[in-house]
């Protein structure tokens, strides 16, 4: 079945439109393993490092202990950097069955570091969401934007009218492909003279099944 409405150029479907069965959909959610979750900053978080547990497998959406709120107000920015680069097709946001879920997920490519501030800028591709209590709504990138990603932003900048708010789950779908040499300089990013610092940042998920 079709939702009818548009988000931004791209659409969303429901996991029951997909035809592999739950393990392969587990499988397709997969790019949570190419994360480079030690770097992973989510800003506005109310508890430090919660942001982190929102990307879990597919299998374990559901698990409530483990979710993201926002502090200060509704706004929440993840910076996602992958450990290669990532073809992204698509996107899941899992909220709570009230107002503070997510309303608008704004995404932006190979931006590491990404403030606040720097969302004033275009985003790549603008989503408006509908409540998904279960995480079988996927939002599709357009792929010809996302297909060389190594550092991914998400920005929630709104929800349904809450104070705050909160996320359970994203799920990522999309293919990795290691760094070839060259892609590293690029996407290496000089902010401080720490090399420990100089990591890749980028991010943009296709279906790939990773073993």
């Amino acid at each position: 079945m079709s939702h009818g409405h548009s988000h931004g150029g791209g659409g969303c479907r429901c996991a029951a439109e997909r035809e592999e069965p739950p393990e392969q959909r587990g499988l397709a959610y997969g790019l949570y393993l190419r994360i480079d979750l030690e770097r992973l900053q989510c800003l506005n978080e109310s508890r430090e490092g919660s942001g982190r547990g929102v990307f879990k497998p597919w299998e374990e959406r559901n698990d409530r202990s483990k979710f993201v709120e926002s502090d200060a107000d509704e706004e929440l920015l993840f910076n996602i950097p992958f450990t290669g680069n990532v073809k992204l097709k698509g996107i899941i946001i899992m909220g709570e069955d009230d107002d503070s879920h997510p309303s608008e997920m704004r995404l932006y490519k190979n931006i590491p570091q990404m403030s606040f501030d720097d969302t004033e800028r275009e985003p790549d591709q603008t989503f408006s969401l509908n409540r998904d209590l279960t995480g079988e709504l996927e939002y599709a990138t357009k792929i010809s934007r996302f297909s060389n990603v190594c550092h991914l932003s998400i920005h929630i900048s709104k929800n349904f009218g809450a104070d705050t708010t909160k996320v359970f789950y994203i799920g990522l779908r999309g293919e990795w492909t290691e760094f070839r040499r060259h892609e590293v300089t690029i996407c290496n990013y000089e902010a401080s003279a720490n090399p420990a610092d100089h990591r890749v940042h980028q991010v943009t998920p296709q279906t790939h099944f990773i073993s």
